[in-house]
């Protein structure tokens, strides 16, 4: 069994050894420029064509990242680049739920108890109590209702908020009001006071998050974006703060990375901002769910995370 690793930053001796210990019968490579040699599995983040065009005999090519837009990018340009029967996996979780679980956790409290407002007031030596929100009114919407969404909505919940998910496509979890599709977006938007997005990027969802959908949260909303940049119109955000519309924002992903120096959004008061660092690709769970996958392959069985070229996710 021949395995290729391609990354433009991870530590592919990290990885190597790693795998290694987890499939003693395989052998793995670094990938580089030229090498043609037979491979049965790739992993990789934003692999150069060359990787894997004409790689007919692959059983499988792993995501190393939840998400999959940088290699569908690829194939828009290059469609040659990945045969047709060529399964494509994400990592579904590998210890990003968890964390994204912390963020929204931490970010949805602070809001609630006012914590921004208080540091605020701090910034002006003022000693003001601040009446409180009402949990039952402050319902939380969460934009994806996959593992990650789920995930979120689930330790959200716990801390007895109302909770309402939307996605494409219906989904059911458990003491979670679901939306889906088109026609119930409206009805989601209305009367969620905490949207956090945790959608996946498809060409159906770029831009989704602009002026039209603020203006039908409640007024005053908070926004919290986890997923990608793409989904955001920043300068309808701004509008929206600078409106009032929207009491706040926390972004940890951008349309351009790293943020601009000059953009109005580090500078904004309402408006927190994390480099792209939500959920990383934690490595040991990160083995582990691909070296599982492989034996599974391997028996001719078909592991969870495949990909669905068509939707994007």
């Amino acid at each position: 069994m021949d395995i290729i690793f391609y990354h433009p930053f991870f530590n592919a001796t990290t990885w190597i050894n790693g795998l290694q210990q987890r499939l003693p019968q395989a052998t793995i490579r670094k990938w580089l420029p030229g090498d043609e040699a037979p491979a049965d599995y790739a992993l990789v983040r934003t692999p150069p064509v060359a990787m894997l065009q004409g790689r007919n005999q692959l059983k499988g090519v792993f995501a190393l990242g939840a998400g999959v837009d940088d290699i569908l990018s690829q194939l828009k340009q290059h469609p040659e680049m990945l045969p047709e029967h060529v399964p494509l996996f994400r990592l579904e979780d590998t210890g990003m739920g968890l964390q994204m679980q912390e963020y929204a956790v931490y970010t949805v409290l602070g809001w609630f108890r006012r914590f921004d407002d208080y540091q605020l007031q701090k910034q002006q030596a003022l000693w003001q109590p601040l009446e409180n929100y009402s949990r039952k009114n402050f319902t939380i919407g969460i934009l994806g209702a996959g593992v990650l969404g789920s995930n979120v909505a689930q330790s959200l919940k716990a801390w007895g908020f109302p909770i309402r998910c939307w996605s494409r496509s219906p989904k059911q979890i458990d003491g979670v009001t679901s939306y889906h599709g088109d026609d119930q977006l409206n009805d989601f938007l209305n009367g969620t006071q905490v949207l956090i997005n945790l959608l996946p990027n498809t060409p159906q969802t770029v831009g989704i998050i602009n002026r039209q959908l603020l203006s039908q949260l409640n007024d005053g909303a908070f926004v919290l974006n986890l997923a990608r940049g793409a989904h955001l119109i920043e300068d309808d955000l701004l509008a929206a703060l600078e409106a009032g519309a929207i009491k706040a924002a926390a972004l940890d992903v951008f349309a351009q990375e790293p943020l601009a120096e000059q953009s109005p959004l580090w500078s904004h008061p309402r408006v927190a901002i994390t480099p792209h660092n939500a959920a990383v690709t934690l490595p040991d769970e990160a083995m582990d769910y691909i070296a599982k996958s492989i034996l599974q392959r391997e028996a001719g069985e078909m592991p969870e995370g495949k990909v669905d070229l068509a939707r994007g996710y």
